[in-house]
């Protein structure tokens, strides 16, 4: 098969044409510039993603793996966030739908966001979760997956969405690298009296999970909630990446209330809320509709993590 992965230079694309280097399917990888691919992967030089919605290669491709986005930002400096993300994540996400449709693409698998359904709740979010997106990022996504569904009702073009959690691996950025920073300087940490639960995904089950919704026959018309299927607490996550760094680590447990107040005052209630909050979700509609098993155990994915990070560091 011929597949072309939108975003194919970043954290999770990287991860995706690494593990496409050796398989039977030809791939090619956009980018904005003469990026580094691996060997086996043809680049389509683009200004933007609008430039694929007549380009040539277009009719040649049988499934397009779409990862390219805007992001979640902590620090948002745009004047109208929403339209921000609905530019990019929601508008060229269904162009991008439309031409892959007329051009006879068979398949289309979108990388959307647990986001989608909020930002926690008591009971694990399921594919039968109403979807409550709380925040610009995740109502981009949830318009864009809106979008598909109509395309692929007046279409023949196969739509499949995935949600997973927050993803690491070896290369991951933003609070997941914050923490591994955290771990390394070996400073007690006030984290002990957490108890919340996560679910997160390693990035090469997610590239797995990817690779089976562009060629399980039983993915068509399907959206899936994917994860490593082990939740931990923050405390758990910390010890854990402290063995897989070889680094001890103190928890002191300091009351919420008090982390929370602190948090307030100095304006990082976002980030506190990703330590202290619980998401978790039931993966399993992944694992029997496509007989999908995560290859990565929670610890063998920070393991790598943690690996990738004293590489660099």
């Amino acid at each position: 098969m011929n597949f072309l992965i939108t975003g194919a230079t970043g954290f999770v694309g990287s991860a995706l044409c690494q593990l496409l280097e050796h398989s039977e399917h030809t791939v090619y990888g956009v980018v904005r510039s003469d990026a580094v691919l691996p060997p086996s992967v043809t680049p389509i030089l683009v200004s933007s993603i609008a430039e694929l919605d007549d380009h040539p290669i277009l009719p040649q491709i049988d499934v397009v793996i779409h990862l390219a986005a805007r992001v979640h930002q902590m620090n948002d400096t745009a004047a109208d966030p929403l339209s921000e993300f609905r530019a990019v994540n929601t508008e060229a996400t269904k162009s991008l739908a439309i031409a892959a449709a007329t051009a006879g693409v068979k398949r289309f698998v979108y990388l959307s966001s647990i986001k989608v359904n909020g930002d926690g709740q008591a009971s694990p979010y399921t594919e039968r979760s109403t979807p409550q997106p709380a925040d610009a990022y995740g109502i981009s996504k949830w318009e864009a997956e809106c979008a598909l569904n109509e395309i692929a009702a007046t279409t023949d073009l196969e739509i499949v969405i995935l949600r997973p959690p927050l993803v690491y691996g070896a290369g991951v950025k933003a609070n997941f690298l914050n923490l591994m920073n955290l771990v390394k300087t070996g400073i007690p940490l006030p984290l002990g009296g957490i108890h919340n639960q996560r679910s997160l995904v390693y990035v090469g089950n997610l590239v797995d999970a990817i690779v089976t919704c562009a060629t399980h026959p039983q993915a068509a018309g399907q959206t899936f909630l994917v994860s490593d299927s082990t939740d931990v607490s923050t405390p758990e996550l910390v010890r854990k990446i402290s063995e897989s760094m070889r680094k001890p680590v103190r928890l002191m447990p300091i009351s919420p209330v008090i982390l929370t107040n602190l948090a307030r005052i100095l304006g990082k209630t976002a980030t506190l809320d990703r330590l202290f909050g619980s998401l978790t979700i039931d993966s399993s509609k992944l694992r029997q509709t496509l007989n999908w098993q995560p290859p990565f155990t929670l610890e063998q994915g920070l393991e790598q993590t943690a690996r990738g990070f004293q590489d660099t560091h």
